[in-house]
């Protein structure tokens, strides 16, 4: 044991890739699952446990094989899904702007007041069909070429019980004409008024909308940082994992609840037709050892490399 050596998984720009902290946030998850009684909690505290890697002659791995547990909220899971659905999503939209140079696109933030855990599935699922309801308006549906939508919870612990901040992010492809007069151009208030009437909401809720730039750099209306944005975690593991441990068994059990049989990300018009024509598989359900993307694609393999988890020192050895 004493010649193992901890693993280190670079990116091809020399990131450290975190296995080790998400499999640490994946076994606090676990006991949780533990103590709530959930009967999947032996499953998720396997997650990752042994990890084989190809690695080529410039020393750059690549993940072969493991086994995922794909709970929802699980960090190691959530890290490599959100890996794929980004990887994913951009592929779709260079596609995208290729098929239709002339669309433009919009970034839509639509939010509601904060819930309560036992109202929170049933504002998920209201929220659903509010948004579907908005695309069939008139003057979104003859505007709209595609679009690609997610939700995402945030949690304000602050509250004598925690309260849940569900908002939804979607990327919205429109025809160019969307922007020349107002029979086709929606002002920020009118989306207000769309949502809240399909929210049936008796107040005026927050909602942003902004143009994107079809450019690939990472500025913050770039089509790129839209792109992730859309496809970032559903729950980040810091909402979950607070270390107040009877605040966080309330927190899972509700997440656990409201989310089973969701689906974070959602495509719609010609997102969805590119998406099939790209053949790429549900990253819902699919596999996370493969997640599209370039830096995680090594030279002709060399060596195959078996990393192990480590209870003990809590960290992985090779």
């Amino acid at each position: 044991m004493a010649d193992r050596k901890v693993l280190v998984d670079r990116s091809q720009l020399g990131k450290v890739r975190p296995w080790r902290e998400h499999k640490l946030e994946n076994l606090q998850y676990g006991d949780y699952l533990q103590m709530l009684h959930y009967k999947k909690a032996h499953r998720v505290k396997e997650c990752g446990e042994v990890l084989r890697f190809v690695e080529d002659k410039n020393g750059h791995k690549k993940l072969a094989q493991t086994w995922f547990c794909h709970s929802r909220l699980c960090p190691l899971c959530n890290w490599r899904r959100s890996m794929k659905q980004s990887n994913q999503l951009t592929q779709i939209l260079t596609e995208t702007v290729k098929q239709r140079k002339t669309g433009r696109f919009l970034f839509l933030t639509l939010t509601v007041k904060n819930t309560t855990g036992d109202l929170l599935k049933s504002e998920l699922r209201q929220m659903g069909r509010a948004i579907a309801k908005i695309f069939q308006y008139k003057k979104v549906a003859k505007n709209l070429l595609g679009y690609v939508r997610s939700t995402e919870v945030t949690i304000n612990h602050e509250a004598d019980q925690p309260m849940y901040h569900h908002h939804m992010h979607v990327l919205l492809f429109m025809k160019s004409s969307y922007f020349t007069g107002t029979d086709n151009y929606i002002s920020q208030a009118e989306w207000t008024r769309y949502w809240q009437r399909a929210m049936k909401l008796a107040y005026a809720p927050v909602v942003n909308v902004e143009a994107v730039k079809p450019n690939v750099k990472r500025q913050k209306n770039s089509l790129l940082a839209s792109a992730q944005e859309t496809a970032k975690y559903q729950v980040k593991s810091k909402d979950i994992l607070t270390n107040n441990q009877e605040q966080d068994l309330q927190v899972i059990d509700d997440l656990e609840q409201a989310l089973a049989g969701s689906r974070q990300i959602s495509y719609g018009g010609l997102l969805k037709e590119i998406r099939k024509q790209l053949q790429l598989e549900d990253v819902e359900n699919g596999d996370l050892i493969n997640t599209d993307s370039d830096d995680q694609k090594v030279a002709q393999a060399v060596r195959e490399i078996v990393a192990k988890w480590d209870y003990q020192r809590k960290n992985y050895f090779v």
